[in-house]
């Protein structure tokens, strides 16, 4: 390196370092700080009361129910998700009748996958709040009774809220990655496909023996970015639910308990510890997700 370059290269990285450490370290910190307080937004000087807000966590029964509806959202969001976006995405680069060609109109149906992506969150948890109505209004439910049958309170029953909850998540979130792996199959050579076709690779060879491997890094960050999503999930809950997260709780989130506690009781203190337990959970997933997922990367 030539003299003087260091500091030429402090001098382009102090700015970003700076503003990086002020506006995203610091909160951090802050947040870690408050979490140990009493703080109801009032005072200037909170009282500090040590690890007190994590103990009453332990107690919590809400709290450990949002942990349990994070949980399975961490499960089955990325799972179906992935699972479903990759069949489409198959369908669209190599599931056609000729070759190994997409299916027919492929482009028309990947800006129709996308759609939902160009819609505000709270927009698409007020339009599924319409979709789910319990009167001859829904779009499910009208159908029903018309038939004569019972409706189903897809947000309104305990049993059913949550699984209705996540199907909106999965219908938001399939799109996004069904271009994103259809990209990654894009970039695939059409040469090893038809190397596997000659050789007699069925639609289901071709996928787990080609399309799977090559495309494993591309899974593996959409697999961390859903389960982030499926750990910070909030305004789908908070607009589309009865009692923003109900009902009794069905479909509350740490993210929505964090919200409740702060704007609703005024308790900083403790909703910056449940900040700080979704945080050590977030990173704790995204490490654990890229050591699980980590292997030798295939070159083509």
């Amino acid at each position: 390196m030539r003299y003087g370059s260091g500091r030429f290269v402090f001098g382009f990285l102090a700015a970003p370092v700076a503003l990086y450490l002020i506006y995203v370290i610091a909160p951090y910190a802050q947040a870690f700080y408050i979490a140990m307080t009493d703080w109801r937004g009032v005072t200037a000087t909170p009282r500090f009361i040590g690890l007190e807000n994590f103990q009453r966590l332990l107690g919590d029964e809400i709290f450990w129910k949002a942990v349990r509806h994070n949980g399975l959202l961490l499960l089955l969001l990325p799972v179906i998700t992935i699972g479903l976006a990759l069949f489409f995405a198959f369908l669209l680069n190599v599931g056609g009748k000729k070759g190994v060609s997409g299916i027919w109109g492929s482009g028309f149906y990947r800006v129709v996958f996308f759609f939902p992506q160009v819609l505000a969150v709270a927009v698409i948890a007020v339009l599924f709040q319409q979709v789910f109505r319990p009167d001859q209004a829904g779009m499910l439910n009208g159908p029903l009774i018309a038939l004569g049958l019972e409706p189903v309170g897809f947000l309104d029953d305990t049993d059913v809220a949550f699984w209705s909850v996540l199907g909106v998540l999965v219908w938001q979130a399939v799109g996004f990655y069904v271009v994103l792996f259809s990209a990654g199959m894009a970039s695939i050579p059409r040469d090893l496909f038809e190397a596997a076709a000659i050789d007699g690779a069925g639609r289901f060879s071709l996928f787990f023996r080609v399309t799977l491997p090559l495309l494993w890094d591309t899974i593996q960050v959409g697999w961390v970015y859903l389960g982030i999503l499926a750990l910070d999930v909030f305004a789908i809950v908070w607009v589309m639910t009865p009692e923003h997260g109900g009902p009794d709780s069905a479909t509350t989130v740490m993210a929505a308990e964090i919200y409740r506690n702060a704007f609703s009781y005024f308790k900083f203190g403790y909703a910056s510890a449940l900040g700080v337990v979704m945080f050590l959970f977030t990173v704790g997933f995204t490490a654990l997700a890229m050591r699980l997922s980590r292997r030798e990367r295939i070159e083509f």
